[in-house]
């Protein structure tokens, strides 16, 4: 029997040591495994659309260049544009505010790309005052009970509609998703690229609520 307190001290010691690499791994490992899944969620999301109808058409801000809304703003409003031909909703509802420095807003460069499609006026409605998507769809929410709208088709790129669906259902709005068939992200890297910032931006929207 070995009852030298000093040699049991540091038998305990490195136990501790040898412990903490399994916690470390196990931690990474979880960690890992819920990256991934909520990886497949965010893709999975962006593939589905419901063939429903409903009132309105909110498309989701992006950049715009001068008063023309970019490449990536374009093809979610003629998305919305084509929801609206189909007679998919009655209304098209555009968000955004102007950026930093910006003369301009999102929502007003997309009204005029809009009518410049043919779409009528009265058929068009546009937010100007929200920077984020929470902003967009509180903003939206607004202008939504102002004309008696309840039921949303949802416009954005499909690796965006999962948090702007949650973010939906946290505001207690009837949204589907119609993500943007024809999406400026194509290439592996851009897709790549906008799949970490969804992951990231997930997360601030799960701790901070924007």
């Amino acid at each position: 029997m070995n009852d030298d307190p000093e040699e049991t001290v540091f038998k305990e010691k490195s136990g501790k040591r040898r412990r903490w690499p399994w916690i470390l791994g196990g931690i990474a490992a979880a960690l890992t495994a819920w990256l991934v899944l909520l990886g497949v969620q965010i893709v999975a999301a962006g593939e589905e659309e419901s063939p429903r109808a409903a009132d309105v058409a909110i498309v989701l801000g992006a950049a715009v260049h001068g008063d023309r809304p970019s490449p990536v703003f374009e093809e979610r409003i003629r998305h919305g544009v084509t929801l609206y031909r189909q007679g998919r909703v009655r209304r098209l509802l555009f968000t955004g505010g102007a950026a930093d420095g910006g003369e301009g807003t999102e929502a007003a460069a997309a009204r005029r790309f809009a009518l410049a499609l043919g779409v009528p006026a009265d058929a068009i409605l546009t937010e100007e005052r929200s920077r984020t998507t929470q902003q967009n769809l509180v903003e939206a929410r607004q202008v939504m009970r102002g004309n008696g709208l309840r039921s949303i088709l949802l416009v954005s790129d499909p690796l965006h509609m999962k948090r702007a669906l949650a973010m939906c259902a946290g505001l207690g709005m009837d949204c589907t998703g119609a993500p943007t068939p024809t999406s400026r992200y194509r290439g592996f890297f851009a897709k790549a690229g906008f799949l970490l910032r969804e992951l990231l931006f997930y997360h601030v929207w799960l701790i901070a609520g924007q």
